[in-house]
């Protein structure tokens, strides 16, 4: 199959997979944002994304590793599956020693067990997913995405409307539905032929282990640049704040909704494409497409943050709009950040990614720090979205010694400063921002919409 053609159906079929679940932060957030106080959202967010932060370090990050020597024609597929769960399995066992240290964590210290079983099924479920994919059951992954997001709808409901269990029903809801993704993608893929525990070829636990290392401290970093700011706000300007923040995060991430679909099709796509020259080829068209669809995307958002926060939380949760356009260009930026980190990943290169992560997360946190207390809120959105740029231009410029993409940067400068223009209006309020922001979206549209459109027909025919 042509590898264009290739990319596209398996973006199809991991959309209708993962779109249900992916939009489903979004048909949720009425439930949320009437059940939970602010108060309880801040503290539901900060397990959450302490969780997401142990989860590479419980697990060795290898299910990074997974993918990446799963998609290896060259490695056998039982090593790869077997490595990765005795990693986990025993990542999981020394884990259980640090429990008096969770119990010392302001906001999250009564929820301890929690964090533990949401680490371990997280887990669990990527390995399997991860392994999957690596599979290429492209079908399969699909069908795992459309039950997960059945049974995650049906939990909230069970424990946040019926049962009333708040912030654990949250958690529980996400544990549940892991926990049932997990047996069903091994059942269904028969992982257990997979499973062995004598005979596993040294040379690829080392590799394995090699490559999945310096993710950690770079999951890590990434965490710190996405994250950290949470934290900040929760300490300076208290939890109530830091649960308006975070509802304003998930507006934004319809951009990573729209990014994760491609990518989990593109990585498949990008590791199989062995020819060098035309890899640098095929890397700048769906660059150039990419980025174009990104940057769309965000100036719709901008455009309607406040339409599409007024429909889809509470009137607590409002003033979460001022928020989003800062943090819509950061999303944006962070998606170009992993497209690129994908040229690390081809090459086995983790050792970059953890380097270029660092220098974002340092600029976050410091930036953050040095803009929070004059501009509260607005400063720590501002400084997540400095440091995407940062790494952005370091990616940009060191994976040149791998793979020339070939971009247009007066237009991908022109896109920015278009959001740029469209955020400060927005946050300002503008007199008539309604008709500046409409002519601006409608500039975007001139300097995108004709190199989609043209893609689009061809695929078409």
């Amino acid at each position: 199959m042509n590898r264009y053609k290739k990319l596209i159906s398996n973006t199809i079929i991991f959309g209708i997979g993962t779109f249900g679940s992916k939009v489903l932060v979004f048909l949720l957030m009425p439930l949320y944002t009437s059940v939970l106080t602010k108060a309880d959202y801040g503290v539901v967010d900060l397990i959450i994304q302490t969780s997401n932060l142990l989860i590479p370090i419980v697990s060795l990050g290898i299910a990074n590793a997974v993918i990446r020597f799963g998609l290896d024609k060259s490695v056998k597929k039982s090593d790869v599956f077997s490595i990765g769960l005795i990693t986990i399995l025993c990542g999981f066992g020394i884990f259980l020693i640090f429990i008096p240290v969770l119990n010392k964590i302001t906001y999250i210290s009564e929820h301890t067990a929690l964090i533990y079983i949401f680490v371990l099924m997280s887990c669990l479920r990527t390995l399997c997913s991860q392994f999957v994919r690596a599979k290429e059951y492209v079908k399969l992954y699909a069908v795992d995405g459309v039950i997960s997001t059945i049974t995650i709808i049906l939990f909230n409901v069970l424990f946040l409307v019926i049962f009333k269990w708040g912030i654990n029903g949250y958690v529980l809801a996400i544990v549940m539905s892991d926990m049932l993704s997990s047996l069903f993608l091994f059942w269904a893929a028969k992982l257990n032929r997979y499973v062995r525990i004598k005979d596993i070829k040294k040379d690829i636990v080392k590799s394995m282990i090699k490559y999945s290392i310096p993710l950690i401290p770079a999951t890590i970093f990434w965490w710190i640049t996405n994250v950290s700011n949470r934290f900040i706000v929760a300490y300076v300007l208290g939890s109530e704040v830091n649960g308006i923040y975070a509802v304003s995060y998930k507006i934004p991430t319809i951009i990573v909704l729209i990014s994760n679909i491609f990518m989990d099709a593109w990585q498949m796509s990008a590791v199989t494409e062995e020819n060098r020259l035309n890899r640098e080829k095929f890397f700048s068209k769906v660059f150039n497409v990419y980025q174009s669809i990104l940057f769309l995307s965000a100036s719709g958002i901008i455009l309607f943050s406040k339409v599409v926060t007024k429909i889809l939380v509470s009137d607590a949760f409002y003033s979460s709009w001022k928020y989003i356009p800062f943090l819509v260009m950061a999303t944006t930026f962070s998606c170009l950040v992993t497209f690129l980190g994908s040229v690390y990943m081809v090459e086995k290169k983790s050792i970059l990614t953890l380097s270029t992560t660092v220098v974002g997360a340092v600029v976050n946190v410091l930036l953050t720090f040095m803009l929070i207390y004059k501009f509260k809120v607005y400063g720590a959105a501002f400084a997540t979205f400095v440091s995407y740029v940062v790494v952005f231009i370091l990616r940009a410029n060191n994976t040149r010694n791998f793979i020339t993409i070939k971009w247009n940067t007066p237009k991908i400068i022109l896109n920015l400063l278009i959001v740029m223009s469209q955020s400060f209006i927005m946050i300002y309020e503008v007199k008539y921002w309604v008709i500046y922001e409409i002519l601006l979206v409608s500039l975007m549209m001139i300097l995108n919409f004709g190199l989609v459109w043209k893609n689009v027909k061809k695929l078409i025919r």
